[in-house]
Formats: structure tokens, C-alpha cells, sequence
């Protein structure tokens, strides 16, 4: 028992032997939600020349003036995606588009407290379609707040309930708890 115990940790700790790493990162994957997360990313990107994704992120008159007007970068160096609603669709409403564009490495942008459930999530959606993270910590000061555990580990099964059946559980357990009290009289 002890014997197969240290091959698991040895296979766990010597991952880099089985597991390819990744190419350099080919783009920047910004989550909105602050601004901040915007003027980080849009730095990295003049200095590394890499494009811009930003999920939800300010309203597209800041967020083309930051990037344009502020940084220099080219209109095509940038995309605005408004579809994402929160941590979960940042990452599903662009997987396919960013697996379809054949990027295998992003570097992630956010707010230090938001980071460990954005990663947690991202690893989880993104990874599922062969994409690596690389996470970039946004300070937030006095600003931050520390998300639960709870919320944490809640997105993080929300992710594994997309990748395997490709629904959100939250808008379906809604859509379902709905119905169900209809049904039974309750509503």
C-alpha cells in the first residue's frame, strides 16, 4: 500500500516527465469585473505584442479607449466579448472559439482575490479542450475580498457539470426547480 502511495505522489511530482509542457502563451485572456484586470492586460500586451480577450469586462467605450486610444494597440490586437454573465460562461462562452483558433496556452488575467476560483474553473473548462492557463494576479488591495470556499468549490462543479453534459447546473437547476414546483402545485 505504502509502495503504490509513493508511485502515485512520484507520477504526481514528476508530471513535466509525462506531461508535454505547454507552448509559450498565445494570448491574454482578460476577466471583466475591473478595470484594473483591463489596464494589466492591456500593459502585457503592448510589451508582448500577444492578443487580448476580455470576458465581460467595462463598457466597450472605456475598454476601446484603454486599449487604443491609452496603449496604442491595433484594433485587431483586441477582442470585447460582452456574452459572459460570470466565472463559469467567461470560460464557456470563448473555449470553442479559442480551441477553434488553435491557442494551447493563455495567459489568465484577474483580480488576486478571484484568482483561485478562476482558476480552479478555467483549468477545468479550458484544460478539457487541451488549453493551459498561466496565471496573472491582478493586485487588488484593499479592495479584495476573499471568496469562500463554498463559492469556490460550488463553480468549480458547476465546470465539471458543463464539461461533461455541456449545461450550466445553476441555469438548469433553476429552469428544473421551476418546473418541478409548477407541477406540484407549489407555485
Amino acid at each position: 500500500m505504502a509502495a503504490a502511495l509513493t508511485g502515485l505522489v512520484l507520477g504526481a511530482l514528476s508530471r513535466s516527465l509525462w506531461w508535454p509542457a505547454p507552448p509559450p502563451a498565445q494570448l491574454i485572456l482578460v476577466l471583466g469585473g475591473d478595470a484594473d484586470r483591463e489596464r494589466v492586460a492591456a500593459h502585457l500586451a503592448r510589451a508582448d505584442g500577444l492578443p487580448v480577450v476580455v470576458s465581460g469586462g467595462s463598457n466597450p467605450e472605456y475598454a476601446t479607449w484603454l486599449f487604443r486610444e491609452r496603449e496604442g494597440l491595433p484594433a485587431e490586437q483586441v477582442h470585447l466579448d460582452y456574452r459572459a454573465r460570470d466565472t463559469l460562461t467567461n470560460f464557456t462562452s470563448l473555449v470553442d472559439d479559442l480551441r477553434r483558433s488553435r491557442i494551447r496556452h493563455a495567459l489568465l488575467v484577474t483580480s488576486s482575490d478571484h484568482m483561485a476560483r478562476a482558476l480552479l474553473v478555467g483549468r477545468i473548462v479550458a484544460g478539457s479542450r487541451g488549453i493551459h492557463l498561466t496565471p496573472v494576479a491582478v493586485p487588488c488591495g484593499s479592495a479584495c475580498v476573499e471568496e469562500r470556499p463554498a463559492k469556490i468549490w460550488g463553480d468549480g462543479l458547476r465546470a465539471v457539470v458543463w464539461v461533461l453534459s455541456g449545461r450550466d447546473l445553476r441555469v438548469w437547476g433553476r429552469s428544473e426547480l421551476v418546473g418541478w414546483l409548477r407541477r406540484s402545485g407549489a407555485f
